[in-house]
This record gives structure tokens, C-alpha cells and sequence, in this order.
């Protein structure tokens, strides 16, 4: 019987050779009451509950209390692991990303954190420097700094005006292809909400991503006649089959409503699909009668939305005048959630002009926003946001969840309270896919050194 170790590398070693064998039980291990189908009136003060994990073939065989043995007594004979009351946490779902944007940073010398600088320098990059090449090694790099920290499934937003998506689109459905088996990759279209006004270029992108398998999506703001162009995009995408996925009111200016306004649009157009919408800053500046009647019509139109704290801390209320931000740029999750409305919590923009810092790693993104948003005191079910909730967003059925039948995967950290886990980076936790430790190291940015080179 083995016995809990601190270090890292011996308690992999372990883990491996028990996998090796086929079939092992994981004992004494904490998992969030609201992240598991293991049925159980035993939790601690943090909703923990102390379980045994019974692993064969890949998959969760059983899940009891520990110490107490499942009804097949044949798991009380596989070699077993005392991980001494750690955490482990289901694969995060990262639904909210820029993967195209990733790591331009440093040939964007002009930068400041500011939103319509981004704007221009990232264009600017795009017209200069987005061919396949570029795109596809920026984009493995981070790619694989999602898959060392735990990340099962990501949405990328994908820049889609002519020419770049006839080079964006093509490429990743390659990407998807080779990635298939370690991170679910899905993509949506990004452009702004003018762009419809062409119906055959609406046309055009529509074919391209629904040939794609991807999600229609644009960049919403005030304009007179937004009604009139969100039906045109919810038409469109309901012949199609496709879901949406809108950027809304990413500013601080109390005016913008079109959250409000993509509601009523789904609403009446009947729309059939799922819709994300993300940031929707403005709302924080608005009084409450205009935030109610704004989340009950997107509570009554079944809309989910994701909010991206990282982002939205670094360019909201940026000043440049030697005084500190007013505000913190981030959404009303808890308002939504008191209304059922689904609500996320995603990486947003890495290493680029809307956001200079950022890894891909979901952990950090949940350790701000639980110090941002307040998500703790309780912490609930609030973990679901980066795991469960996005992969039901995403229509990905048995992912972010731990339950008996399902794959064994986990990230096995080093803490044994959620005070624990979020106080340190856990540089030190343990990635399993299919009850395997994944050897997947941190990429080296000297990778990306020839990007800059010109």
C-alpha cells in the first residue's frame, strides 16, 4: 500500500506505474461535491467529499467514501495510492479564447493596455504577419500550455475578415484534427457587428464556418440599426444549425445595452441554438432597473454568458494620467446566477494587446476571480464556471464533471482546502488523462523568437 509523498516526481512515478497495471484505486482524495455524480451526504465544511477512486481502463470504476468499500469487492484487491486528502479537480473547459491572437505581444511595440490601441495594433499585425506559419506555431504554443495545466476543451475566437479567414479557418480544422484526443477545439467566428450589413459576405462566412462545424459570432455595440442586423445573423445561423457567440458592451460607457438587445433578438426570432455572450462590462454602470429588466429578458431567453476577468481588468477604465482605475471591469455573475442564468469564466486574450499577460492556465483565471468577484464565502458551486458550466455551453456531454462511468481525467493538485489550492500557483499538480499522468512540459518562449525577427 502506498503511502501520500509531497514530491511531485515520486508521486507521478507512482501514478504511472499504477496505471501501468491497468487498474488502481485512488484513496483518500477531496472532490468539490458540485463538480461529481457521486451521491453522498458526507461533506466537509468546504463542500468536499473524502472519497476512494477505483480506476480500470481509463474510466472512474467506482467512487465510495473512503475507507468504506464499494459494493464489487473486486476493487478491494487493486493495488492503491493514499493521496492524503489532495484535491483533484476535473479537466477545466476554457470557453473564451483568442487562440489567433496569442503571443503577438512583443511585435506590438505600440501597446498600451489601452482598448482602441489593441484595436489598431492588432490589426496591423493581422494585415502583416497572420499566414499559416505564424498562426499555426503561435497557436500549438499555446495550445500546449493549456494542455500542461489541465485544460480538456477550448472555444477560440478566430478573426474572420477577408482575406485572413480563407487562412484562419483552413488551418484550424487542422489543428482540431491533431489535437483530437487531447483538447477538444472549437471555433468561432469574430467580426464586427458592421460586417453584416454585406449580406453576401455574411453569406460567404456563414458557408465557411458552418463547413467548418464552427460557431457564428460577432462584436456587438450601439448602432442604429442593430435590431435589424442581430436578425439577420440569428436567421442566418438558425438555417444553418449553427450556435452563437457575441462580444457585447466590453466598455465602460452605461449607454451600451446590447446584452439587453441580443436577448429580445433570441427571444424573437425563436432562436434554436445555444448563445454565449461575453464580457458585458457595461452592465456594472448601470442602475437597477435597467439591469433587471436586461437580465430577466436574457434569463427568459435561456442565454449563458461568460465573463473574462483577466481582460477586463487590464483595459477597463485604463488610465493614462497617473490616476488608478475606478472599477473593475467585470460582469454581474452573481445577479445571473440568481436568475439561472448558465455563467462562465474563461482566459480571454494571452500575451497580446488586449491583454499582456496569461498563460491559457484556468486556475489562475478561477484564483482571480474569486478574489474579484467575490466567489467564495461560500464558495458553492462556483468551480462549475471553468468546468462544467462551460462544457454544457459547449455541448460537450461527460466533460468537467468526476463521476463513476466517466474518463478518468483529473488534475490532482497539492492543496486540501480551496484556500489552500488558491494561495499558490500549484506549479506542482499532476494532469491525469485516462488515470495516466500527462507528460506535457511548459513550451520555452525562446520558441517564439523567430516571430518577432523583421
Amino acid at each position: 500500500m502506498t503511502t501520500y509523498s509531497r514530491d511531485r516526481d515520486d508521486l507521478r512515478a507512482m501514478l504511472a506505474r499504477l496505471a501501468g497495471q491497468g487498474s488502481y484505486k485512488l484513496r483518500n482524495i477531496r472532490l468539490d461535491a458540485t463538480l461529481t455524480g457521486i451521491a453522498s451526504s458526507a461533506a466537509d465544511g468546504d463542500d468536499f467529499l473524502l472519497c476512494d477512486l477505483a480506476i480500470e481502463a481509463g474510466r472512474i470504476l467506482a467512487a465510495t467514501p473512503a475507507g468504506i468499500n464499494a459494493d464489487d469487492s473486486s476493487t478491494d484487491a487493486m493495488p492503491s495510492m493514499d493521496a492524503g486528502g489532495r484535491i483533484a479537480l476535473p479537466l477545466f473547459v476554457d470557453c473564451h479564447t483568442h487562440l489567433d491572437k496569442g503571443h503577438i505581444l512583443p511585435r506590438t511595440t505600440l501597446a498600451n493596455g489601452s482598448f482602441p490601441t489593441a484595436l489598431t495594433q492588432t490589426k496591423a499585425d493581422r494585415e502583416a504577419r497572420w499566414t499559416r506559419d505564424d498562426l499555426a506555431l503561435r497557436m500549438d504554443f499555446a495550445l500546449r500550455c493549456a494542455l500542461h495545466y489541465g485544460t480538456a476543451a477550448i472555444r477560440t475566437h478566430l478573426d474572420s475578415h477577408p482575406p485572413q479567414d480563407a487562412i484562419s479557418w483552413p488551418l484550424f480544422e487542422e489543428l482540431r484534427q491533431e489535437w483530437r484526443g487531447r483538447i477538444e477545439l472549437q471555433a468561432a467566428s469574430l467580426v464586427p457587428i458592421d460586417f453584416l450589413h454585406d449580406e453576401d459576405l455574411l453569406a460567404r462566412l456563414a458557408r465557411r464556418v458552418s463547413g467548418a462545424g464552427g460557431v457564428l459570432g460577432a462584436v456587438t455595440y450601439p448602432t442604429p440599426d442593430l435590431d435589424r442586423l442581430l436578425d439577420r445573423l440569428f436567421q442566418v445561423a438558425s438555417r444553418q444549425g449553427m450556435d452563437l457567440d457575441f462580444h457585447a458592451d466590453e466598455t465602460a460607457d452605461p449607454a451600451a445595452d446590447t446584452l439587453h438587445r441580443i436577448a429580445l433578438a433570441a427571444k424573437r426570432n425563436r432562436f434554436p441554438g445555444r448563445v454565449l455572450v461575453g464580457h458585458c462590462c457595461s452592465l456594472a454602470r448601470q442602475d437597477s432597473a435597467t439591469v433587471d429588466a436586461t437580465l430577466d429578458a436574457v434569463a427568459s431567453a435561456g442565454i449563458a454568458v461568460v465573463s473574462l476577468p483577466t481582460c477586463n481588468l487590464y483595459l477597463q477604465d485604463r488610465r493614462h494620467d497617473a490616476t488608478t482605475p475606478r472599477w473593475r471591469g467585470v460582469t454581474l455573475l452573481h445577479e445571473m446566477k440568481k436568475r439561472g442564468i448558465p455563467v462562465a469564466l474563461a482566459s480571454d486574450n494571452t500575451r497580446d494587446p488586449f491583454h499582456a499577460y496569461g498563460d491559457l492556465d484556468m486556475l489562475e483565471t478561477y484564483r482571480l476571480a474569486t478574489r474579484v468577484l467575490h466567489l467564495d464565502h461560500p464558495t458553492a458551486d462556483w468551480p462549475r464556471a471553468v468546468s462544467a458550466t462551460p462544457a454544457e455551453i459547449m455541448g460537450l456531454s461527460g466533460t468537467g464533471v468526476i463521476e463513476p462511468g466517466g474518463k478518468a481525467d483529473l488534475i490532482l493538485l497539492e492543496g486540501r482546502s480551496w484556500s489552500e489550492v488558491l494561495s499558490r500557483p500549484e506549479s506542482n499538480r499532476i494532469v491525469l488523462r485516462a488515470g495516466r499522468p500527462v507528460d506535457a512540459p511548459l513550451p520555452c518562449y525562446s520558441e517564439l523568437d523567430a516571430l518577432t525577427a523583421g
